[in-house]
């Protein structure tokens, strides 16, 4: 039985597959055409499973062979520059030439054929040793190969050795606006880092003539096709709630949608015989949120690389006006680089998903705030079992009413909270207190985002209940009146009657706000939180100084 694998590359015989058939096509075209192509995408978003699916389509599919009982049409190899990272320039020909000749050696013995003799001999005698003569090699290759256009494709780019790098480019450069015919006939180059980022000197890059290719993370259609391959095979199906919810949290990235379903049909011994429901999601989203796993470390090793991403992220999150998604901007070119955020529909700064939101707040949220002997008056945490009726529901009013009771209770206090920006204080706190109550009450915690920018929702679900909590910074009367139609819009989406609207208000004169409406017949309980903008001794001194 085949399945979900987020461990590298995938392969139909052994593992669930996205077809990406409309993604093929569009490469396979640009092949036809002759176009250098270039795929730069953040790590563990599908590329090297892409282009071995392509590489399998141009040796094998008889849509792009030529006439019955002729050879094939192109001649296609694969090489992989992630092993030429620390060599000179020297090694890195010489490796290149072997590599190119193994590769070559290995498609005739897949189509069953054996090279020329004019061919093995010009092979044997050939050597690389710089730019110069890789195109010569090439040029000679191409009368060897004909009719066949040679196609390469080479995956890890960013491991070329720096000190080759721009020949290497001007040399493809060279070849390619020679015209047609040409060898390589189409060249892919696949990587993490764009050819402007690997080109450190920042001088006009030498590949100008790159046709880029960008493949998406998976569409809700396709992450319902990676399913139900499963279900054909096993029978064992998913509500559709499941699949869309699947497809929200993870925005398609194809390792999360994997290992979500790695998860509920590998590790929660769901019976086959029975369908997986949102109670079994609720416990797969809650094991991904808070798991160590190689996609998850990728994305929190990234965001500490720079000081500075804390404070872009956090902006991102929590003004309204957005963050502009200008790739010129160093900060924001790496954090798109690493996958962390992309450009949303008003070509604004957007966190990829709901779930790197999730554990970007933990990677930025300390450990120990130093207040949580004071989210409860009486202290222990085994206080917030009151906030749980006999019934077993949340008594929610009451729990938030003590958060904002907690908030003026530790005043300036909550400046002290260490490694946390300003301005993201509120929610932090917000997100450590209920994190604190969903654990003792075995509930499940996690965020969606839906209109995006200055806006997180938080959700809970308990006892097969959901309560829906949104939070923004105050922006304005305007701003906050708006926010509560977009929370009455939200629950109704979700089949929830009632809601409750957070705002931490950080003026210098706040305005404490706390109200209960009935909006389009659903009820609104509104906070507005004051939160301490400034310690009582400077305060004092800036008075004294007056």
């Amino acid at each position: 039985m085949r399945r979900f694998w987020t461990q590298g590359p995938v392969n139909p015989q052994e593992h669930y597959v996205v077809s990406r058939s409309d993604e093929i096509a569009d490469y396979i075209k640009r092949v036809e055409e002759g176009r250098y192509v270039v795929i730069f995408a953040p790590r563990q978003t599908g590329k090297t499973t892409f282009f071995q699916r392509a590489l399998d389509v141009l040796t094998v599919d008889s849509d792009i062979e030529a006439a019955p009982g002729s050879v094939a049409a192109y001649f296609p190899i694969p090489l992989n520059f992630d092993v030429y990272k620390n060599t000179d320039v020297a090694d890195f020909y010489d490796n290149l030439y072997h590599d190119i000749c193994e590769e070559i050696e290995n498609l005739f013995q897949r189509r069953g054929g054996t090279p020329s003799e004019a061919l093995s001999q010009f092979l044997a005698d050939t050597q690389l040793t710089n730019p110069h003569a890789m195109r010569r090699f090439f040029r000679n290759l191409d009368r060897l190969l004909t009719p066949q256009k040679f196609v390469l494709i080479i995956d890890e780019f960013d491991g070329i050795p720096q000190v080759a790098l721009s020949d290497f480019l001007h040399t493809l450069r060279h070849i390619y606006i020679s015209g047609k015919p040409r060898c390589p006939h189409s060249v892919g180059i696949i990587g993490v880092k764009s050819i402007a980022q690997l080109n450190y000197d920042r001088s006009i890059s030498p590949f100008n003539i790159q046709d880029e290719f960008h493949l998406p993370n998976f569409t809700l259609e396709q992450v319902q096709e990676l399913l139900g391959q499963y279900t054909d095979e096993v029978g064992q199906v998913f509500v559709p709630e499941v699949i869309a919810s699947i497809h929200k949290q993870t925005a398609g990235q194809p390792v999360l949608v994997n290992r979500f379903a790695q998860i509920l049909t590998e590790e929660l011994n769901v019976p086959k015989t029975e369908p997986i429901t949102m109670v079994h999601f609720s416990k797969a989203h809650a094991q991904l949120l808070h798991e160590r796993n190689t996609n998850i470390e990728h994305l929190t090793t990234n965001i500490r690389k720079n000081p500075r991403f804390e404070s872009v992220l956090m902006r991102i999150m929590e003004r309204d006006e957005g963050v502009d998604f200008n790739m010129d901007d160093d900060i924001v070119n790496e954090l798109a680089t690493y996958g962390v955020i992309k450009k949303s529909t008003d070509r604004m700064c957007e966190i990829l998903n709901p779930i790197y939101l999730y554990r970007i707040m933990r990677t930025f949220k300390p450990v120990v705030n130093g207040l949580e002997d004071q989210y409860l008056l009486g202290g222990g945490e085994k206080g917030f079992l009151n906030y749980i009726t006999p019934a077993g529901y949340i008594e929610m009013k009451a729990l938030l009413d003590n958060f904002r009771d907690f908030i003026a209770r530790a005043g300036f206090k909550i400046l002290q909270v260490p490694d946390t920006p300003q301005e993201s204080v509120g929610r932090h706190l917000l997100l450590a207190y209920l994190d604190q109550f969903v654990k003792l009450i075995g509930g499940f915690m996690h965020i969606e985002v839906q209109t995006g920018r200055g806006r997180m929702d938080i959700i809970i679900t308990h006892n097969q209940q959901k309560y829906i909590i949104e939070t923004k910074i105050w922006r304005g009367d305007n701003r906050y009146q708006a926010g509560k139609k977009q929370l009455v819009t939200y629950l109704r989406s979700e089949g929830v009657t009632k809601g409750y609207y957070i705002v931490f208000d950080h003026r210098e004169e706040p305005k404490p706000r706390v109200e209960t409406e009935t909006i389009e017949g659903l009820t609104i309980r509104s906070y507005v939180i004051p939160v301490m903008q400034e310690l009582p001794s400077k305060v004092q001194n800036t008075s004294e100084m007056e």
